[in-house]
């Protein structure tokens, strides 16, 4: 079934409503070298919101906090309209060790930031952005939580972190009456299917939507790399160029690129391009709420959008679930043998839902 930017889905056990595809702002401004300048961020911003989209996400320190200044301005209008999501932990100020992190000190001042950049006096949707193995996740939750109980924040999220950490904090949330988290990111594409084991599970579980980011995986599942890309030798790793992350990444193997000639072949028999088929494709995952598309110019953001109206085969999607399969390891593929089932079930039939 065919979707649109307002059909709208429920974030998590939250009553929240976000479109099936965020539109992710790292893109806004230049300061990293690849990003749209103001006329085409707002370009970007105005062809998402016409179409009924409502969900943006952001960071503290995205494009040097351009990107939450011009969405500050574009917003200026419709901000109780939009769900506005953006993340702190990644490093502010240089130098200064408590300008990143999870903690309290850090949590606060980011938010500060992030309130005056975006010109606002709520974030919609706070994520923790990068687990540092560090912070006490109590100081994190109640942190989290005294943001809440202020108004300045209304949800909480997190990205980037361990599936065990991430329960373990929902369950301390729910035992003291805290802000529990209601959404996860993840990278999670075709070409990175680990978030399968585990961290979606979990999720679903524990009553977090799924964000992926990052969903044609740096670019590659768009088609426009190929197996000359492969031994490249005339991209610096430094030069600030999208190509230059991906190969710097190790996104690009021949692996990688093999799941993207049957990605090809796929959207050849739909009559799709490959970015539209690579979104699709993590649509159909029931744990996925709305993955984050990162276009740079109007006609990629058009083109992304198109991915709301693929429909698959079932023949098509096995075809890209065998090409891009990843195992799920121990104790899961343990579990999901004929033999397990038999030594805990017997012969009896169990139906299942979730």
């Amino acid at each position: 079934m065919s979707l649109t930017l307002d059909t709208y889905r429920l974030l998590g056990r939250s009553g929240l409503r976000v479109s099936p595809l965020a539109l992710g702002a790292a893109t806004f401004g230049t300061e990293w070298g690849w990003g749209a300048d103001r006329d085409e961020a707002r370009k970007l911003f105005d062809i998402y919101v016409e179409r009924g989209g409502n969900f943006v996400d952001t960071a503290s320190t995205y494009t040097n906090g351009s990107s939450e200044r011009l969405l500050g301005e574009f917003t200026r209008d419709n901000r109780e309209s939009l769900v506005l999501a953006t993340k702190y932990t990644t490093l502010r100020t240089p130098g200064d060790p408590n300008s990143g992190g999870p903690h309290r000190k850090s949590l606060f001042a980011s938010v500060e930031a992030s309130l005056r950049q975006l010109n606002t006096d709520y974030i919609d949707l706070l994520y923790l952005h990068v687990w540092d193995f560090t912070t006490p996740v109590d100081e994190i939750l109640r942190g989290m939580d005294d943001l809440v109980r202020q108004g300045k924040v209304l949800y909480v999220a997190i990205s980037n972190a361990p599936a065990w950490q991430v329960s373990r904090m929902q369950t301390i949330a729910d035992l003291r009456g805290w802000s529990p988290l209601v959404a996860l990111q993840i990278e999670y594409n075709l070409i990175e299917r680990t978030g399968e084991r585990d961290l979606i599970p979990m999720a679903r579980e524990m009553g977090l939507g799924v964000v992926p980011w990052s969903p044609l995986a740096g670019g590659v599942l768009t088609g426009k790399y190929g197996r000359d890309d492969l031994t490249a030798t005339n991209v610096a790793s430094d030069d600030g160029t999208r190509k230059s992350v991906t190969i710097a990444n190790g996104v690009l193997t021949e692996q990688n690129l093999a799941i993207v000639d049957v990605v090809k072949e796929v959207a050849t028999e739909l009559g799709r391009t490959p970015a539209q088929v690579g979104l699709a494709w993590t649509l159909q995952n029931p744990g996925v709420t709305a993955p984050i598309i990162g276009a740079r110019t109007p006609a990629q953001l058009e083109d992304n959008l198109g991915a709301l109206e693929v429909d698959f085969s079932a023949s098509q999607l096995a075809r890209l679930d065998e090409a891009s399969a990843t195992g799920l390891g121990f104790p899961h593929d343990m579990l999901t043998r004929d033999t397990t089932r038999r030594v805990t079930r017997g012969d009896l039939k169990i139906e299942t839902r979730r």
